[in-house]
């Protein structure tokens, strides 16, 4: 897809516009119901749609079949995030009215590191095909120790800051509490951060350890630059709304790390593939329609299988749980 300058200027001047007015529309700190998430979460799906279709009438199926693969695959890999912010809000306790500001900015920061990621992704991959073996193997890699983290006891999960945040805040020094929206204070004569800064940048340098596979498994799906940023970008600006709208749900999704480490290891085969045709060999290449095919009905069928775990568990919890207290009739007696 040859795609100009000044596209590139309009698509990145469009979601600016769009990101400003979601950050106008909820500027005022405040909690987000399940009705106001829910409606923004369809506003970013719909325009995701309405881009998606918008590249169908004017550059074909193909790059339009893409774009969809590649934003589903990066919204599935989003929904795993949601798990770390959870960890991360109740780690820095974050008051509930303000976390739609901290999802906000930090999600900016990740989208800009995306950005550089991309931008790195795409330029190695023009000087070396060679990298398709590199970006398969680490998918399949991947995978495996998905699969090996779901079978494992997580109970006991806690978030820890990286490296570079522990640098931050010994340099800076941070406020004891936090200071309504603001990111730098006074303190002692001295300029130090607030928590809400410091939550702000562990979100969104987090998010960069999840792009480590994200961006290698959307270049398995295409390798236009302009579309695995778009996908990457819709992905992510609907993330905050759907923190709000499943952060309940999350728990019950059982099986989502199975689905995951089933789509990436899909991936890596295709990426695999794609490289020994790139080498000369003559192996058969994933189609994207089989590629959308497969993603969507993963997601679909873990999906249903996790609700149905999780129904299951509760309606088993409900019926023992009276065993363990007296009957009244005991008591009585």
């Amino acid at each position: 897809m040859d795609v100009s300058l000044t596209l590139w200027v309009l698509t990145i001047v469009g979601l600016c516009a769009l990101i400003a007015a979601d950050f106008f529309i909820g500027r005022k700190p405040h909690d987000v119901s399940v009705k106001e998430a829910g409606i923004w979460t369809v506003v970013w799906i719909v325009l995701a749609a309405l881009f998606g279709l918008g590249l169908l009438i004017l550059e074909g199926g193909r790059p339009a079949g893409e774009f969809f693969a590649g934003y589903i695959t990066e919204k599935s890999l989003s929904v795993d995030n949601l798990f770390v912010f959870v960890l991360i809000m109740a780690k820095f306790a974050v008051p509930s009215k303000y976390q739609q500001r901290v999802l906000l900015v930090g999600v900016l920061i990740a989208l800009v590191l995306r950005a550089i990621f991309i931008a790195a992704g795409a330029a190695i991959i023009a000087s070396f095909s060679w990298v398709f073996y590199i970006f398969g193997a680490f998918l399949i890699w991947t995978a495996w120790k998905l699969i090996q983290e779901a079978r494992a006891d997580q109970e006991d999960e806690e978030y820890e800051e990286n490296k570079l945040l522990k640098a931050a805040e010994r340099r800076f020094g941070v406020a004891d509490r936090y200071h309504g929206t603001k990111l730098w204070i006074q303190q002692n004569g001295k300029r130090v951060m607030t928590p809400m800064l410091v939550v702000m940048l562990a979100i969104g340098t987090t998010d960069v350890l999840f792009a480590l596979d994200s961006i290698p498994a959307i270049f398995g799906l295409t390798q236009d630059p302009y579309i695995v940023f778009t996908a990457n970008a819709f992905a992510l600006m609907g993330l905050r709304q759907l923190y709000f709208l499943i952060g309940g749900l999350l728990r019950k999704l059982v099986h989502l790390s199975y689905g995951l480490s089933i789509i990436l290891g899909f991936i890596g085969v295709k990426l695999v593939l794609h490289a020994l045709h790139e080498s000369g060999v003559h192996v058969p290449e994933i189609s994207i329609p089989v590629s959308l095919g497969v993603i969507c009905s993963v997601l679909v069928v873990t999906t249903i299988t996790s609700l149905r775990a999780s129904r299951k568990q509760a309606q088993a919890e409900a019926a023992t749980g009276p065993a363990d207290t007296p009957a009244k009739t005991d008591i009585d007696v």
